[in-house]
């Protein structure tokens, strides 16, 4: 059968306007999977400040866009599974489906509160899926390399994308999940700290430290519990935020490291008996505690004890737990991982 020069056209105009909606498509993927990362990682990072909440929603509005699209990008996936290429299918189906447990976990966090399934955290699984979409994500991009063109924003795409940012927009406010944090973070054991989870970070053990024989290591000499309680005491309501997704009030008491005379110097460094260790402005000396008690009892080795820092304001991984050692160093205190890679 002959075609007329106008269907030609017709094909040809319909293959640009594919071309030009697949482009805009996975472009529009592209950037929502690096705002969520941005955005993820920053609200991890920043602390506990009102910048989380602009954080969080930026976070979730983005997730929301992600699932939003998926009904396009089945599509665009349809064709594409169609050519040869295993490895390359691979790729892209692990990468979506990476993708989708990662957004789908973070919205079981965010209506079902804080318990595990399966013996995980959602947030447990939400972090990880999202740390192997990233990985996924890049061996997808070199194995869909192209060379970058520009590609014309008519006025259709451009109301679909504004569309796009409407319902996730909607969605977000009309599914709000349980009352949290602007973290993300939902309550548990707020004044009662054996309610509290017992979480550590990463792969992290729980050491059995005797309060008997643990004494602490300082610039001007060690320190036993007994010489420790010896010094001025204070008391302080803070709240600890863990990245694990639940946060609680407390009474802490302890001693300030302010007390513990700790020499000026650039930065302080809390290190843990399991070597773990974050560094601090010299600054916050007087801000940061090391506490001994808890709720007006000593902490339990779960918690933290015989010592743990207390660091308001900052995410849980800040507050190290099981102090041993309390050093001045001269690195500047931005000069260390954002995360701890241990």
């Amino acid at each position: 059968m002959n075609l007329s020069p106008d269907d030609g056209l017709c094909r040809k105009r319909d293959g640009v306007r594919v071309r030009r909606l697949t482009g805009a498509v996975n472009l529009a993927l592209l950037t929502l999977l690096v705002i969520i990362t941005l955005s993820g990682g920053l609200a991890f990072g920043v602390g506990t400040g009102p910048a989380d909440a602009a954080l969080a929603a930026v976070h979730g509005c983005s997730g929301l866009a992600l699932l939003l699209l998926i009904p396009a990008k089945a599509r665009i996936a349809r064709r594409g599974l169609r050519r040869p290429g295993r490895w390359r299918k691979g790729t892209s189906l692990a990468l979506a489906g990476a993708a989708l447990l990662a957004v789908g976990t973070g919205v079981v966090h965010a209506v079902g509160g804080f318990r595990p399934y399966v013996g995980l955290l959602p947030m447990q699984v939400h972090v990880g899926a999202a740390v192997a979409a990233l990985v996924l994500l890049g061996a997808h991009l070199w194995a869909h390399r192209r060379r970058t063109r520009a590609t014309a924003l008519d006025r259709r795409l451009a109301l679909r994308g504004a569309g796009l940012v409407a319902g996730a927009a909607a969605l977000w406010l009309a599914v709000p999940g349980r009352e949290r944090r602007a973290t993300g973070s939902h309550e548990v054991g707020s004044s009662v700290p054996a309610a509290m989870p017992v979480t550590q970070w990463l792969f992290d053990p729980v050491p059995r430290l005797d309060p008997a024989s643990w004494w602490l290591r300082l610039p001007a000499g060690p320190l036993d519990l007994a010489a420790l309680a010896a010094l001025p005491q204070r008391t302080q309501r803070a709240v600890l935020d863990c990245t694990g997704g639940w946060w609680a009030e407390q009474e802490w008491r302890g001693v300030g490291l302010a007390e513990l005379g700790v020499a000026p110097g650039r930065s302080i460094e809390v290190v843990s008996a399991t070597g773990y260790c974050r560094r601090f402005p010299a600054a916050d000396a007087d801000a940061l505690l090391l506490a001994t008690h808890v709720g007006g009892r000593p902490l339990s080795v779960g918690h933290g004890g015989p010592a743990r820092l207390v660091a308001p304001g900052r995410r849980g991984f800040w507050w190290v737990k099981w102090v041993v050692a309390v050093e001045v160093v001269d690195e500047p205190w931005w000069w260390q991982p954002p995360f701890p890679l241990q």
